[in-house]
């Protein structure tokens, strides 16, 4: 990108007649003579009064670089490339799986996570976990809408839901036994975070109460044995959005914890989560974010396998299903400019209970609430809002049995697909891995080992650029993301220009971007068909 082109990024901004983000937020469109405004209904959000520590920071070395406002004077395009190193890699998370020789080995090879805001605070969520008293692992990515509140709490909790509804009977009675008699509980998770993930500490005790009473009410159902794995990932999803919606209408002493559910409940989420047992793959999706299978078939060529769909207006199946579920005289006015009663673009999403509840149930909520202004909440019913819920949480399950060929998954927010498509990142990240693969044996130590052969080591190793890459492979899509040319190759200038894009600009060029890529051990795949 020359300096011309920066330029007019930022000229664009400071004379922008048109809005060019999704649009997410919750917004009405308010034709005005020389421009359109965008009025915000539920705006980004602040979890906590003036003088609390809030929990929505950002990574720190994301925003060092950032300008505030697209009216500074001296604004700079200006970056070095360990800065935008530093930048992108600010959000790194990797995992890899022990015990791979064992008779139970895992599937999952590695993981490898990274995350870019756009917003300020982030709105993407992500999680990672390995069941500890049920086979498997799980993998969440999580876009928030309106606010990072339920996309957090979803992170949060979600895969607990999911975690305790696989446990069998007898396991679900310990572990009520254990609390009953203030006994500790054996961990259900180990999860696997970054330093930088946040958590909302102060209302935890509040979210394992509820997550006991689900528990509980799994044990009054007296099923054995319990839920398939698609049952137990459609119970958790509609459990917990069902909780979110029922902890903001009880009443609450505390004015922090009311304040966070208010901000739960009237934010919102889209998810995606990935569970992995062995060569069994169960994806569960609810909104927009998306996964995609990279397969390297026989022939050494690669494919594409999407493992969900995108839930919007674009979606034929979903436009079918909502107009199942509402009167006929509603048809034209449930999809309004591609967006849900013209509000919003994913149409499943967590919290959202503006989209869910009844005028009046809206009406009674808010009124009782303290100043929820100062939250930047207000109450608003769109046009034709005349039979809700409009929304729902519940996901979409695919099932894929695990072939040796099937080398990644890639989940990600929608961030990642506006820029990419599913082929350009199984592309992506096969170009990655294969060219890892090739580099990394030579430099294999001969001993013995003297100066002179460290020397020409180190200069083969400069020479083929392994310094230079990204070992991540999030961050390594991150980063053809967002400064790809129209040649598909990484453009520096382009990329500082969209990396320091002030946070007033930085939304109409680019969303918040998380993504999770799982490899998967082939070994342990096909020793599988080989054992059956």
């Amino acid at each position: 990108m020359s300096r011309t082109v920066s330029s007019l990024i930022l000229s664009s901004a400071r004379n922008s007649i048109v809005c060019q983000g999704k649009g997410r937020w919750y917004s009405i469109c308010i034709p005005n003579r020389k421009k359109i405004k965008w009025k915000l209904i539920v705006s980004k959000t602040h979890l906590f009064p003036a003088g609390c520590c809030s929990l929505d920071n950002p990574l720190p070395l994301q925003k060092a670089f950032r300008h505030t406002s697209t009216e500074e004077q001296h604004f700079s395009f200006q970056l070095s490339p360990s800065q935008i190193n530093d930048i992108l890699r600010a959000g790194e998370l990797s995992h890899k799986t022990l015990d791979l020789s064992s008779k139970n080995a895992s599937s999952v090879l590695r993981f490898e996570s990274n995350q870019l805001a756009s917003n300020s605070p982030m709105e993407d969520r992500r999680s990672a976990a390995t069941c500890l008293q049920t086979p498997g692992m799980l993998f969440g990515v999580f876009d928030g809408h309106a606010g990072s509140a339920c996309a957090q709490a979803v992170s949060e909790r979600l895969l607990h839901y999911i975690a305790v509804s696989l446990m069998s009977r007898q396991s679900l009675e310990e572990i009520e036994l254990a609390v009953e008699s203030m006994k500790p509980v054996r961990p259900i998770l180990q999860w696997h975070r970054h330093p930088n993930d946040v958590e909302y500490r102060e209302i935890t005790s509040q979210y394992f109460e509820n997550l006991r009473v689900y528990w509980q009410h799994l044990l009054d159902l007296d099923t054995e044995p319990g839920f398939s794995l698609e049952e137990a990932m459609v119970c958790a999803f509609k459990r917990l959005d069902s909780d979110i919606s029922l902890e903001v209408q009880a009443p609450q002493e505390n004015e922090l914890m009311r304040n966070i559910a208010l901000q739960v409940a009237f934010s919102g989420a889209t998810a995606c989560v990935a569970h992995v047992d062995g060569v069994h793959l169960h994806v569960a999706n609810t909104g927009d974010c998306r996964a995609v299978l990279g397969v390297h078939e026989e022939d050494g060529t690669w494919s594409t396998l999407p493992l969900t769909r995108d839930h919007n207006a674009c979606d034929e199946f979903e436009i079918r299903r909502l107009k199942r579920e509402h009167p006929r005289s509603e048809e034209k006015t449930l999809f309004v400019n591609d967006r849900l009663l013209g509000i919003l673009m994913p149409s499943r999403a967590f919290g959202d209970v503006q989209l869910k509840w009844s005028k009046e149930l809206q009406h009674s909520v808010l009124e009782n609430s303290c100043d929820v202004e100062a939250l930047n909440i207000y109450q608003y019913v769109p046009p034709n809002y005349h039979t809700p819920p409009y929304l729902t949480a519940e996901p979409e399950v695919t099932y894929h049995k695990l072939r040796s060929k099937d080398k990644f998954l890639v989940i990600a927010s929608d961030g990642l697909w506006e820029m990419l498509s599913n082929e350009k990142v199984v592309k992506l990240v096969a170009g990655h891995l294969t060219e890892l693969n090739v580099q990394k044996p030579q430099l294999t130590f001969k001993k013995p080992v003297n100066l002179g052969y460290m020397h020409s080591l180190l200069l083969q190793r400069k020479s083929r650029g392994l310094a230079s890459l990204d070992q991540n492979i999030a961050t390594h899509l991150i980063r053809h993301a967002i400064g790809s040319n129209e040649y598909g190759e990484v453009d520096p200038e382009k990329l500082a220009a969209m990396l320091t894009l002030p946070e007033d600009l930085a939304r109409m060029y680019r969303d918040d971007i998380t993504v999770t890529v799982v490899y998967f051990n082939s070994e342990t795949i096909e020793n599988h068909y080989r054992n059956s």
